[in-house]
């Protein structure tokens, strides 16, 4: 605690007629900024080398980057005296570093890496980050094993399972109040999971912040701060929050009070004298959703390649009450993707089409997989096709 003046020594200086020079606040500009965390950048490689960086052919490139770096602040008169403090080690004042062939700056470099850059003058050293920059990156890459992601794995298949059955969607990532323990979002094509949220604090532009750790997917986790992800997810153009599960069954054997009909499940037999269809009638069924009356739909079915350009029997339907159709017609299919008919077949004009919503299923596990959509557990199963039956996922 010695070295801290307080108000009292300051008093006593006064009274012996010695002036306390106070300190000012340094302001820094960007490109100042950029110069000493391109300097910082340089110290960090000599810390853990216990070495200047060298210029050879054989290095890595990065450390050719910060021997350009190097030798481009020794040449810039103003890196004399912004860098004096920082320069403890001498490292502007130093041994010389091998000299850097003229084709060869930080363009060249950049270059090999497979990194495009714009012209531009020496002296602004455009390719380093700022402070803050850098940070933010740091908090995003600098991940580390999750010691306990066994706990977190079961949430993450979860999630997948649930944006498969449609109780989840993903939608753009918009406002930082989005951020919140428990939610799951994607970054840089990860899931990932808030698992933990400290105290909210104020930055120094009075904007909220505060410590998060992030479970990702891969199994890798980061203690990045609340900001840091928000402009993460701002800046990747894939970046999406995932929605919460939406509870309950997907429709109801009748219509509660306000509910109104959206639409019919309908399973098909077809009459086609193709092989493939007539020597498996009883199993080969096709399976879809229609807002419309199933008997409109299926009207011209003779001249339409989605029924096998011929007539159809209606087996079974069921009606949806306040339902999303889409949703419902691609967790079906997903459902008996396995048992999809592989079949091709010519239109009226005599063009090759491959219908893709008849399935060599029977009937009775076609009902009973409705029966698991109703009370929300289709998720936890799969159509085995050499079982001919549900089984556990």
């Amino acid at each position: 605690m010695a070295n801290m003046f307080t108000e009292d020594d300051d008093a006593l200086l006064s009274e012996l007629g010695i002036e306390v020079e106070k300190k000012k606040q340094v302001t820094r500009t960007p490109r100042e900024e950029r110069i000493i965390a391109g300097f910082e950048d340089i110290q960090k490689f000599v810390a853990e080398h216990g070495r200047l960086p060298r210029h050879s052919e054989a290095g890595d490139i990065f450390e050719r980057l910060y021997a350009v770096r190097l030798q481009r602040l020794r040449e810039l008169p103003e890196a004399a005296d912004l860098l004096a403090d920082l320069d403890a080690g001498g490292l502007l004042s130093g041994v010389e570093v091998t000299p850097v062939a003229d084709d060869l700056d930080d363009d060249a470099l950049l270059a090999a890496l497979g990194v495009e850059v714009e012209a531009s003058p020496i002296t602004e050293l455009k390719h380093v980050r700022s402070n803050a920059e850098r940070k933010e990156a740091e908090d995003i890459a600098n991940r580390q094993r999750c010691e306990d992601f066994e706990t977190f794995q079961p949430l993450f298949e979860k999630v997948q399972r649930e944006l498969d059955a449609g109780q989840r969607e993903t939608r753009p990532f918009e406002l930082k109040a989005e951020i919140q323990k428990g939610r799951f979002f994607i970054v840089e094509g990860q899931k990932a999971y808030v698992a933990e949220m400290g105290e909210e604090t104020l930055t120094d532009q009075g904007r909220t912040d505060a410590r998060l750790r992030v479970i990702f997917d891969n199994g890798t986790e980061s203690r990045m701060l609340m900001r840091s992800l928000q402009r993460a997810l701002n800046k990747d153009e894939s970046g999406r929050r995932i929605t919460e599960s939406v509870a309950g069954p997907l429709f109801a054997d009748a219509p509660e009070e306000g509910d109104s009909t959206t639409g019919t499940i309908y399973v098909l037999r077809s009459t086609s004298d193709h092989p493939m269809v007539s020597e498996n009638r009883d199993l080969v069924h096709k399976i879809g959703v229609t807002t419309l009356g199933v008997e409109k739909r299926i009207a011209g079915a003779h001249l339409q390649p989605t029924f096998l350009m011929a007539p159809v029997e209606v087996v079974a339907t069921y009606e949806l009450y306040n339902i999303n159709q889409t949703r419902l017609e691609n967790l079906i299919h997903r459902i008996f993707g396995t048992a999809q008919l592989d079949i091709e077949i010519p239109d009226r004009f005599g063009r090759p089409v491959t219908p893709r919503e008849w399935f060599l299923v029977p009937l009775f596990v076609i009902d009973e997989a409705v029966q698991k959509i109703k009370d929300g557990t289709i998720t936890k199963f799969r159509y085995d096709p050499e079982k001919a039956s549900l089984v556990s996922s």
